[in-house]
């Protein structure tokens, strides 16, 4: 298949960008859209055109670094897919693509499609974590973990952490990731005793990256490449307030 793209070009943060028109030919639908950008990249560096920069990592849905909006959507029009992950069968002969780098103030461009997502680190390191002390390792079932917690647990950790949620949100929030991470150790025995200081310091850590407010339009889990469910946004609301001063 042939494409058309227009994609996203800006060389830095303070620099002004534009959308510029490229050729995609021949295209095999069986390949994935960052094997395609690869042979648009092949093409351009043939024609001594600088190539299009782009995040990717692991390219099998699971590192969280890949991430552009096409067409309007984060990742795509594929559901619950990554960028790397979806293949080139979801378009058409002749299909326009525009290409977009995620559009936030706490993501600044680093270049072309990739932006700096520094900013999901530091929510992490303000609390995303459970203190370890050394000594002899515990037997793997000393500590009894019910399923449903355990359950519940797992489906927050399936955030990749892509910042998809983020781009997808008309105020630009880090609520439904953010919630993610406080609802994975919330439920569980050793995330409780750092509980409050974490709620507190992850919440306070997002407000100061910049990231915007959370105004129930859902559109951060409808983007979500993994499904993670706003449920954990109730989550960590709740947390927030338990951990207050009463």
């Amino acid at each position: 298949m042939n494409l058309t793209l227009y994609v996203w070009r800006q060389n830095g943060p303070e620099d002004k960008g534009k959308l510029e028109q490229y050729e995609a030919k021949n295209v095999s639908p069986d390949s994935s859209f960052l094997e395609m950008l690869d042979e648009v990249n092949q093409d351009l560096i043939e024609k001594g055109i600088e190539p299009i920069e782009f995040d990717n990592d692991c390219r099998e849905g699971i590192c969280g670094t890949c991430g552009c909006v096409v067409n309007g959507i984060p990742h795509g029009p594929q559901d619950k897919t990554t960028a790397c992950q979806l293949h080139m069968r979801q378009f058409k002969d002749g299909d326009s693509l525009t290409l977009e780098p995620w559009r936030a103030k706490a993501f600044p461009v680093i270049k072309d499609l990739a932006v700096d997502r520094s900013a999901l680190d530091k929510i992490i390191q303000a609390g995303g974590y459970t203190s370890a002390y050394t000594g002899e390792v515990g037997e793997a079932n000393q500590t009894l973990i019910g399923k449903v917690e355990a359950d519940y647990a797992m489906d927050a950790a399936e955030c990749i952490g892509c910042g998809a949620c983020v781009a997808a949100c008309p105020n630009g929030s880090a609520m439904l990731f953010t919630s993610a991470k406080v609802a994975q150790l919330a439920v569980l025995p050793q995330g409780q005793i750092e509980a409050a200081a974490r709620v507190k310091n992850m919440t306070e850590a997002m407000l100061n990256a910049g990231f915007g407010n959370c105004t129930n339009h859902y559109e951060c889990e409808a983007a979500c490449p993994k499904g993670v469910s706003v449920k954990f946004i109730a989550k960590l609301n709740r947390e927030y307030i338990k951990a207050l001063p009463q």
